[in-house]
C-alpha cells in the first residue's frame, strides 16, 4: 500500500472520529447535558481531530536529491516533476506546501531581504500584502512546474549585504555560498515560501517542509527552533555517491540529533542507490554494498540500522510516471513510503487518540453527574408522593414546611459557595500571572538586551541558561498552584457532595510536563547558536534580532496552550458547580409543584408516581445511551501501523489505557 492510499485510510479514520465526537455533542445538546464547559471542550476536540495537521520535514544539503524525492513520493500522479530538481543547488528557500480551503491555490513568496527587518517569520505570515503571489493553475502540471521553479531563484548582492542577511560568516568560510566575478555573493532572493494548493494529501492536513541546505538552514533561526522540531516525522537524506560529507554531519549535529521531537521520529534515507548499479555486478552484490552503507550510516549517525533506508528517487518517479513496477521495485521507494506512512500516520493517530480519550472520558463523567443528579432529585420525591399515600392535609403541609426548610438551608450555603470560588480565583489569577504573555516578555528581556549587546556577547549563554531556569520555574510553580487548586476543590466539592448530596469532582490538574519537554526541546534547539562558531552571526544586531523574535514566537507556543488549559480546566469546575447547584433548586421546585398538585386532587399521587416512574426509565436509558456513544468515540479502530522498530513506550502506554476505557 502507497503513502497516499495509506495516508487517505489515515483522513477516513480522522473524518470517522470527528463525526462520532459530533454525534455525542449534538445528544449531548438534545437532553440539556452541554453546559458551556462542556460545548467549549467538544467544540475543541472536534477542531483537533478535523484539522489536524500532520508535519513531514525533509532536510538534506543541497544536491542530495531532496525535492526529487517529494515529488517520487507525493506527486508522481501529475506525470511529470512539479518542485524544481535537477544538479545542483534548486529548493533555495524554505517551502511548505499546505492546503487552507479560505485560500485560492497560489505560491507566496516572502523577499529575502525581511531579514533586515526586526519581524519574525511567523509574525510576517500576517501580513499577506508583503508576499509575492503567484496563482497556481493545479490542473495544469507545466505551469505549477514553472511557478515552482521561483523557489530557485537567486540574489547576487554585495558581500555587506550578504554578511547582514546572513548567508557570509567569516568564521565558517567552508559555508559561503558562491562569489561571481565582480565579487557579488549568490543568495536566495526569497525568504520563505507558502504554498496552497488542494492535493488530495494536503486537504487532508499533511503539510510538507521542504528545507534549503545548510548555510540556508542556519540563516534562519525560526526554521530550526520551530519548524523543524515541530515536525511529526523528519527525513534526513544523503547521497549514495557522495557519503556523509563534513556538511551533512554539520546539519544531523547541529539541527537534527538532539533539537527534534524524539528519535521517533526520524529517518534517514541514502538516495541515489542507482548510481551503485553496476552491469558487472550482481543484484545481490549490489544489494550487500547498499546494505553495507545503512549499516555505515547507522553507526554514524548513532541509530538503529531500522532507520537508515536506501532508494532511488530519480528511479522511483520515472517508474510511477511510466508505470514501471520492476523498476519501482528496484528503486525501493515502496519500502520508504510504507516506513514513513507508519512513523507519521501511526504515531500521530495513537497520540491523538490518547489525548482525547481522557477528555472524551471526562466529559462521559460530567454528562452522568448531571444525570445521577436528576435521578436523585426524582428518588426524593418518588419516597415523598409515596409517603403521601393514605395521609391527611397535615401531613401534606408538615411535608411542605420541611422542603421549603431545606431549601432556604441550600440558600443560605452561598456564603460559603462565594468563599470557595474567592480562592479557586485567586490561585487562578496566580498562574495567569505566571503564564501570562508579559511575564513571559518579561522573562526574555534580559536575553533581548544581551543579544543586543555590540560586539561579542560573553555572558550570553549563561543568560540564556538563567532565562530557560527561570521560565522552567515558572511552569513549576504554575503546577504547584494548580494541584494546591485541586486539593482545594476536592476538599470543598467532598464536603458539598455530603451535605447536598451532589456529584461534584474537581478531575485531574492540567499536568504542564509536556510543556517542560517542549521548553527543554526548544533550549536544545536553540543553543545550537550560542557555540563559538556562531560569535561572527550573533555579533550582527538582524540576526540577534531574528534569533530572540523566533525564540518568542516559539515560547507563545508553549505558554499559551498551557495557561488555556489550565484555564478551561478551572472554568469546567466552575461551570459544574453552577450546573448542579441550578439542579437542585429545579429540584427543589419539581418537589414543592408536587406537594401541592397533590394537596389539591389527592386523585393526582398515582399519576404524578407514575410520571416519575417512566422519567426515572428515561434517565436510565439516557445512561446507556451516553455509555454506548463514548464507548464507540473510543472504539474507533485504529489503522493498522504496528511498526516495533518505531514503538515509543509512552504511546503504547496511552494506547493501553485507551484499551482499558473502552
Amino acid at each position: 500500500m502507497s503513502f497516499n492510499e495509506q495516508f487517505d485510510q489515515y483522513g477516513a479514520w480522522r473524518r470517522e472520529f470527528a463525526l462520532c465526537l459530533k454525534r455525542l455533542a449534538e445528544w449531548m445538546k438534545e437532553q440539556g447535558l452541554l453546559n458551556a464547559a462542556v460545548e467549549a471542550r467538544m467544540l475543541k476536540l472536534e477542531s483537533q481531530v478535523r484539522s489536524d495537521k500532520v508535519m513531514v520535514a525533509f532536510v538534506a544539503e543541497f544536491s542530495r536529491g531532496k525535492s526529487e524525492l517529494i515529488n517520487a513520493i507525493f506527486f508522481a500522479g501529475h506525470g511529470r516533476r512539479i518542485l524544481p530538481a535537477s544538479a545542483g543547488r534548486t529548493t533555495m528557500c524554505p517551502t511548505e506546501l499546505g492546503y487552507d480551503p479560505d485560500t485560492a491555490p497560489c505560491l507566496r513568496l516572502l523577499p529575502i531581504e525581511t531579514r533586515l527587518q526586526r519581524q519574525a517569520l511567523a509574525e510576517w505570515r500576517l501580513v499577506p500584502e508583503k508576499w509575492l503571489q503567484v496563482d497556481l493553475d493545479v490542473d495544469n502540471p507545466a505551469q505549477l512546474a514553472a511557478a515552482f521553479q521561483k523557489v530557485a531563484e537567486v540574489l547576487h548582492v554585495p558581500l555587506e549585504q550578504a554578511r547582514a542577511l546572513g548567508f557570509w560568516n567569516d568564521s565558517s568560510p567552508e559555508n559561503h555560498p558562491p562569489v561571481t566575478a565582480d565579487g557579488r555573493v549568490e543568495v536566495p532572493k526569497w525568504r520563505h515560501a507558502l504554498v496552497n494548493i488542494a492535493h488530495p494529501l494536503l486537504r487532508q492536513g499533511l503539510v510538507i517542509l521542504d528545507t534549503p541546505g545548510l548555510n540556508a538552514i542556519g540563516a534562519e533561526p525560526e526554521l530550526t527552533v520551530s519548524l523543524i522540531p515541530q515536525a511529526h516525522a523528519v527525513v534526513f537524506i544523503l547521497a549514495a555517491d557522495t557519503g556523509v560529507t563534513r556538511s551533512d554531519l554539520s546539519i544531523w549535529r547541529e539541527h537534527l540529533a538532539s533539537g527534534t521531537k524524539g528519535s521517533d521520529n526520524r529517518l534517514v534515507v541514502l538516495n541515489k542507490i542507482d548510481t551503485l548499479w553496476d552491469a558487472l555486478s550482481t543484484p545481490e552484490q549490489v544489494q550487500a554494498q547498499i546494505d553495507r552503507q545503512r549499516a555505515s550510516l547507522a553507526d554514524i549517525l548513532g541509530l538503529q540500522r531500522s532507520r537508515v533506508l536506501a532508494v532511488s528517487a530519480q528511479k522511483g518517479l520515472d517508474a510511477k510516471v511510466m508505470h514501471d513496477d520492476a523498476l519501482l521495485k528496484a528503486s525501493q521507494l515502496p519500502a520508504l513510503e510504507v516506513a514513513l506512512a507508519k512513523v507519521l500516520m501511526g504515531q500521530r493517530q495513537k497520540i491523538l487518540r490518547a489525548a482525547v480519550a481522557a477528555s472524551i472520558q471526562e466529559l462521559k463523567s460530567e454528562a452522568a453527574r448531571a444525570l445521577t443528579m436528576r435521578r436523585r432529585d426524582q428518588t426524593e420525591q418518588m419516597l415523598e408522593l409515596r409517603g403521601l399515600r393514605g395521609k391527611n392535609s397535615t401531613v401534606i403541609r408538615h411535608m411542605r414546611k420541611r422542603i421549603a426548610h431545606e431549601q432556604a438551608e441550600f440558600s443560605g450555603s452561598s456564603a460559603r459557595l462565594h468563599a470557595v470560588r474567592s480562592v479557586h480565583n485567586t490561585l487562578l489569577g496566580d498562574v495567569v500571572h505566571l503564564l501570562g504573555m508579559p511575564t513571559l516578555r518579561a522573562e526574555l528581556a534580559r536575553l533581548t538586551a544581551a543579544l543586543k549587546q555590540p560586539g561579542i556577547k560573553l555572558r550570553l549563554k549563561k543568560t540564556y541558561g538563567e532565562t530557560f531556569s527561570s521560565l522552567r520555574k515558572a511552569l513549576c510553580q504554575a503546577q504547584t498552584i494548580t494541584t494546591d487548586m485541586q486539593a482545594m476543590l476536592d476538599s470543598a466539592f467532598r464536603q458539598l457532595n455530603a451535605e447536598f448530596g451532589f456529584s461534584l469532582q474537581a478531575g485531574r490538574a492540567p499536568d504542564m510536563t509536556q510543556y517542560e519537554q517542549d521548553l527543554e526541546l526548544i533550549e536544545r534547539s536553540h543553543l545550537q547558536y550560542l557555540g563559538l562558531g556562531n560569535v561572527m552571526r550573533l555579533a550582527q544586531a538582524g540576526f540577534s534580532d531574528r534569533l530572540v523574535r523566533a525564540l518568542s514566537s516559539r515560547l507563545r507556543m508553549v505558554f499559551e496552550p498551557a495557561l488555556g488549559e489550565v484555564e478551561q480546566w478551572s472554568q469546567s469546575a466552575s461551570v459544574q458547580l453552577d450546573a448542579q447547584i441550578r439542579e437542585r433548586r429545579q429540584g427543589f421546585a419539581k418537589r414543592l409543584e408536587s406537594i401541592e398538585r397533590i394537596a389539591q386532587a389527592a386523585s393526582t399521587l398515582d399519576e404524578r408516581i407514575a410520571e416519575l416512574n417512566v422519567q426515572d426509565m428515561r434517565l436510565r436509558a439516557l445512561e446507556t445511551t451516553l455509555g454506548e456513544l463514548t464507548l464507540q468515540l473510543l472504539d474507533v479502530q485504529p489503522l493498522p501501523f504496528a511498526f516495533p522498530p518505531f514503538q515509543n513506550p509512552a504511546i503504547d502506554t496511552a494506547g493501553a489505557v485507551l484499551a482499558e476505557l473502552a
